[in-house]
């Protein structure tokens, strides 16, 4: 008989070889594979006892915590359909994703309750509001989650017939348009994922994981399944910053986390004496990097004053996420260092079961001379399902079987992508998405405002931030502050534009399409600063 694939079989195996195996520590928790079991259990008992069926959605909105992992696992037993959501976005946004994706059941941190209470009354479909809570009494209307868990049955829930093509999360991310699509993954999509990150991350049971990524990210919850499945310890990170970030890799003795360029360089610019420096765990540590190419600084100096491995992969919500992985090859071993440095920055070559493919606009493969630059493409099992209630979006990303990924690169001799651009202008800040056209809506209801654009400029910090171009209304004015302020007063401030620049006219084509390229360049010229 064959068994359909499904990310729970992960727990299932650790709790069979691991059990009593320390699996998370979050804060002053500490969990055994035998105690998440216990919480999974009563997680899939608590979600039907509230009326969950099968292909249901239930929404999770929290910075990194304990209790994400409850539906990690729980969902695929269940056959829910889990939907954690970026805590960073504002009432309008939480207000669009929980109609859109029609969900049953919203679970928030208690911070975020007024944002929820907000837009309450236009939630139409949520049934039960649950918050996660350490103390005092919630607003009428709220359970808390802890006590609902605590009451719920541990005894282990009959399985789901779930089939591994059924969706088992949908996760909305941002795009080119102002309102996010919402990404179909389902089991297949995620099982394979995991054993790729287990191949290729050299994951054993002896790895501790650091969650350092929001775990409502595509890198944040793609890892969860494969540390699990070969019996590694999680160590959940509610928030990065250095300083702790360096205590708990010294006191958990950390071998393995996935960090963005900007968290690698926040590392590196933390002053470390030379007792801390000397008590860092070394051996056998990886440090995974994507969002955006990490400049060869920060690699080498990873590598070189740290000790820390670092292994950049490149890939998209939409592929579950990992596509390719740029490492060293062995015939590579003897090449000069910075050659070897040059290789890890450079987006690099397909993982098992992937086929990637660098073609023109006519769709023909490019040559692989490091030179021509093409689209990649690329066609594997870890490709969504579609976006959610939207099959033109669909249909326009996979042609032919083939997801068409938007970003622009070339191909080398080794095989090696190398991504140059985007062929649209989505902006990758601190590894998050921030769509150019949903700033421009805003920037245009400023009343002073007649055109405006947002591009992508070099940071030091966040690798790119989104900077404002705007045309004044004849006789109209505003300062750089107002018009930060005024975004800021509407859009989550991680989409901001962090620098305003004032102009006559926006260029434009014979059709009418503003020339971001241009832009940039003036704009580089000018106050941006171009990184290397």
């Amino acid at each position: 008989m064959i068994v359909p694939l499904n990310e729970y079989d992960f727990l299932k195996r650790a709790l069979a070889v691991y059990g009593q195996q320390e699996a998370v520590v979050s804060g002053n928790l500490r969990l055994t594979y035998h105690q998440v079991g216990e919480r999974v259990n009563r997680w899939v008992n608590l979600m039907r006892g509230l009326g969950v069926k099968q292909g249901e959605r239930v929404a999770i909105i929290s910075q990194n915590d304990h209790r994400l992992m409850d539906g990690f696992f729980g969902a695929p037993l269940a056959g829910a359909v889990y939907m954690p959501i970026n805590f960073r976005l504002i009432a309008d946004d939480f207000n669009y994703i929980l109609n859109h994706a029609e969900a049953k059941i919203l679970i928030v941190e208690d911070w975020l309750i007024p944002a929820i209470e907000s837009v309450r009354a236009e939630l139409k479909t949520v049934q039960h509001f649950i918050a996660f809570s350490d103390g005092g009494p919630l607003p009428a209307g709220w359970q808390n989650y802890d006590e609902l868990l605590e009451a719920a049955s541990d005894e282990a829930p009959a399985p789901a017939e779930v089939d591994e093509n059924d969706i088992a999360t949908i996760l909305y991310t941002s795009g080119t348009t102002g309102r996010p699509k919402g990404v179909m993954s389902t089991h297949r999509n995620l099982y394979i994922n995991a054993m790729n990150s287990i191949i290729e991350f050299g994951l054993k049971h002896d790895d501790v994981y650091l969650h350092t990524l929001a775990q409502f990210h595509c890198n944040g919850w793609g890892l969860p399944y494969a540390v699990t499945g070969v019996g590694g310890k999680h160590v959940i990170v509610k928030k990065y910053e250095p300083g702790s970030f360096f205590d708990l890799a010294t006191r958990e003795k950390m071998t393995f986390a996935c960090m963005p360029p900007t968290m690698i360089n926040l590392a590196l610019n933390h002053p470390l004496n030379e007792a801390q420096r000397a008590t860092l765990p070394r051996e056998g540590v990886r440090v995974a990097t994507a969002g955006s190419a990490p400049p060869m600084a920060l690699i080498k100096g990873m590598q070189e004053r740290l000790g820390w491995q670092v292994i950049q992969i490149y890939g998209l919500t939409e592929t579950s996420p990992f596509l390719t992985v740029s490492k060293v090859k062995p015939h590579m071993h003897n090449w000069p260092a910075e050659d070897k440095y040059r290789v890890q920055t450079r987006t690099g070559y397909t993982m098992l079961g992937v086929e990637t493919r660098v073609v023109d606009e006519e769709g023909h493969d490019v040559a692989p001379d490091g030179q021509q630059v093409g689209e990649v493409i690329a066609r594997s099992n870890v490709v969504m399902k579609g976006y959610w209630l939207q099959p033109e979006a669909t249909d326009a990303v996979i042609v032919d079987g083939w997801f068409h990924t938007g970003d622009m690169a070339t191909m080398d001799a080794e095989g090696m992508i190398e991504i140059v651009d985007r062929k649209k202008d989505l902006i990758i800040s601190g590894g998050e998405n921030i769509s150019s056209i949903e700033v421009e809506g805003m920037l245009y209801k400023h009343p002073s405002v007649l055109e405006a654009a947002c591009i992508a400029i070099p940071d030091e910090k966040w690798g790119e931030v989104p900077a404002a171009l705007v045309v004044f209304k004849p006789g109209a004015t505003a300062t750089e502050a107002e018009i930060i302020g005024f975004c800021r007063d509407n859009l989550a401030h991680y989409k901001c534009p962090k620098s305003v620049s004032f102009i006559d006219a926006l260029p434009r084509t014979a059709t009418g399409k503003i020339q971001k390229n241009l832009l940039r360049d003036k704009y580089w010229q000018g106050r941006g600063k171009r990184v290397n």
